[in-house]
């Protein structure tokens, strides 16, 4: 009878179980996106966090100054200051050369149409023609902008919602860390702390090969625009370095843009841009990135490319920035309770 009774409860265990995990995944997929943002605030955070901490051991004497949350609001200042100089210095020559532009396109129009109809196919081109197609541009982009402002509201509510998520994580990542752990058995938590601690480091090496590659491109591409003769050199150069955070995208957004200064003046320099673009990615992908990321995070070329793709394609911009960390966490974890374990 007791057998029997104690067959019965396991069965009646297993099934509350089983319907227990369904409804638990049931309730992640209905907020998967929610999920998400708080998986990603938390990677930035770990990402992130060594700079806080490298901030917060700058010492005057016995004192310092920028302990706790005091360091993450002089980086926050600083970011904030670096911005603000760097619109400073950068949007007055723009937004001069930009009204100097829109009051002589009237009679710069003919020229610009007379470089156009040397392109081939393009010699049918008049000035009613682009002026239409401009206005009709011009209307439909509007009426864009008005339709997606909801969407473009949410994605600003997400990102907002994102960076107090990280600034949370930084300030109260180490209770919450311990909070997780605690729901660990004693015997295996010490296995599992060690194992997210050895992630953590290579995603802070991950960082500094990011760092190292927009360098690289920043200063690349400023040199190159400065010997091209491309305006606003050094305000190109800065937004390509700091758009090569964002894979694929950051690189064609910059190239766009470059091509687009370029463009005011002559077509050589569009096709300077471009030339330079199409091998810089090239040494990037082949060479820079495989050495410099593969020496950080210790992960072969082809799981970089695969980890790139599939973060972009599961979660667009965001889904590519973390990519690569949430690679060497599944690494660190694959290497620790499966390579081991089956070698054991």
């Amino acid at each position: 009878m007791n057998q029997t009774a104690q067959s019965k409860h396991n069965v009646h265990g297993h099934i509350v179980f089983f319907f227990a995990l369904a409804l638990a995944l049931y309730v992640a997929w209905l907020i998967r996106a929610e999920l998400a943002l708080i998986y990603v605030s938390a990677l930035f955070a770990v990402v992130l966090s060594p700079i806080v901490r490298a901030t917060s051991r700058i010492s005057i004497g016995r004192w310092k100054p920028f302990h706790g949350s005091m360091a993450i609001l002089i980086l926050l200042l600083a970011v904030a200051c670096a911005f603000a100089i760097f619109g400073f210095f950068a949007l007055p020559p723009v937004i001069n050369d930009l009204q100097s532009l829109t009051g002589e396109l009237p009679n710069r129009l003919p020229g610009i149409l007379d470089k156009i109809k040397a392109v081939p196919f393009a010699n049918r081109l008049d000035a009613g023609d682009v002026v239409s197609w401009a206005q009709r541009g011009l209307s439909g982009g509007a009426a864009y902008l008005l339709s997606s402002f909801k969407a473009w509201a949410g994605v600003l509510v997400d990102v907002i919602a994102g960076f107090v998520l990280t600034l949370y994580f930084i300030l109260e990542g180490d209770e919450a860390y311990r909070w997780f752990l605690s729901f660990v058995p004693t015997a295996s938590r010490h296995r599992l702390d060690a194992t997210l601690k050895r992630a953590a480091g290579r995603m802070e090496k991950w960082l500094l090969g990011q760092l190292s590659l927009m360098l690289i491109l920043g200063t690349l591409s400023t040199i190159v625009y400065l010997i091209l003769g491309v305006r606003y050199a050094y305000v190109l150069g800065v937004i390509t370095g700091l758009l090569n955070l964002i894979p694929v995208l950051g690189a064609a957004v910059s190239l766009v843009l470059a091509m687009l200064v370029a463009a005011i003046d002559s077509w050589g320099r569009v096709l300077g841009v471009a030339i330079f673009f199409v091998l810089y990615l090239q040494i990037e992908n082949s060479l820079l990135t495989p050495r410099i990321m593969h020496s950080r995070v210790n992960l072969p070329a082809l799981a970089i490319f695969v980890s790139l793709l599939l973060g972009s394609a599961l979660g667009g911009i965001a889904g590519a920035m973390v990519a690569i960390p949430t690679a060497v966490l599944v690494s660190v974890l694959v290497e620790e309770y499966l390579v081991k374990k089956s070698d054991a």
